[in-house]
């Protein structure tokens, strides 16, 4: 598990992000859209789950986007071209669903834009009609805008504070999106990877329409496979397990009060275990 390519995407003084490439040959040829994998720096360190965003079959590698958030996303970014992995489990999770299902919204909010953007590829190959919203904090924080215009009929960027695209939010233009919506040009489905409060506000807007909305819920993983339980999640009255059972499921059952704190739960001793290594 080599990394034979890095690149920084974004360097906002406080806030970084980083596009490698790793050596998984068997993680390329089975991959598909919507799975992901499991990443150990060290021995010693935690597993993180990465979404697999492109898959190059012919050199054996994957693309893999990343935000420097807690202690290994930072030791991962100490990382060069070179170096190798500790471990690297894949492909997992349940792929998206692909087919025809008409026209097709796709939102991506931060990092969530590297996991809209094969979904969004293989959607438009399927027929179907694909606009696509994404949004970023700023503009230096925005990433794959090329990328998402070759696979979209249309493309609609936010930055919250307005340095590129539109001022606002990205649900802001699903919901006009859906507002302006006639019987001939009906949105069949909505697919929202991002902040937690991102898609739960996405989930908010499709409600009264009853429009169908997917939601990955990846960034809840601690093991990813399923032995820790860290990851779990009430969908429809249901306990469900995100690295198993997802990491995608319908966003209007998922109960998002029991989530958010779930996901909230390691920050104390994420920020104390990061000061302690860098400082910060």
């Amino acid at each position: 598990m080599r990394i034979i390519n890095k690149r920084m995407l974004s360097d906002t003084g406080s806030t970084r992000v980083f596009r490698i490439e790793v050596e998984a040959p068997r993680v390329a040829e089975k991959g598909r859209p919507g799975q992901f994998v499991i990443l150990m720096v060290s021995g010693e360190g935690e597993r993180i789950p990465l979404t697999i965003v492109e898959r190059d079959k012919a050199k054996g590698a994957i693309t893999l986007i990343y935000q420097e958030l807690g202690l290994t996303t930072r030791l991962l970014s100490e990382k060069e071209v070179g170096d190798d992995l500790y471990a690297l489990l894949g492909p997992l999770g349940h792929a998206t669903e692909i087919k025809n299902y008409g026209t097709v919204v796709l939102i991506g909010g931060g990092v969530g834009i590297a996991e809209i953007y094969p979904v969004a590829e293989v959607l438009k190959e399927a027929g179907n009609r694909v606009i696509s919203i994404i949004g970023s904090r700023t503009a230096a924080l925005m990433m794959l805008e090329d990328e998402m215009r070759s696979v979209s009929d249309e493309l609609f960027v936010t930055t919250d504070d307005g340095s590129l695209g539109r001022k606002g939010f990205t649900t802001d233009i699903l919901k006009e999106l859906l507002e302006a919506q006639g019987p001939g040009d009906k949105i069949d489905l909505v697919y929202a990877v991002g902040p937690i409060p991102m898609m739960r506000n996405a989930c908010r807007v499709t409600g009264p329409y009853k429009t169908k909305t997917l939601v990955s819920l990846n960034s809840l993983m601690i093991d990813g496979t399923g032995m820790c339980g860290g990851c779990r999640v009430t969908v429809g009255g249901e306990t469900k397990f995100t690295c198993v059972d997802g990491p995608e499921f319908d966003g209007h059952l998922v109960d998002w009060g029991e989530l958010a704190k779930r996901n909230n739960t390691y920050i104390p001793q994420e920020k104390h275990i990061c000061k302690l290594r860098f400082g910060r």
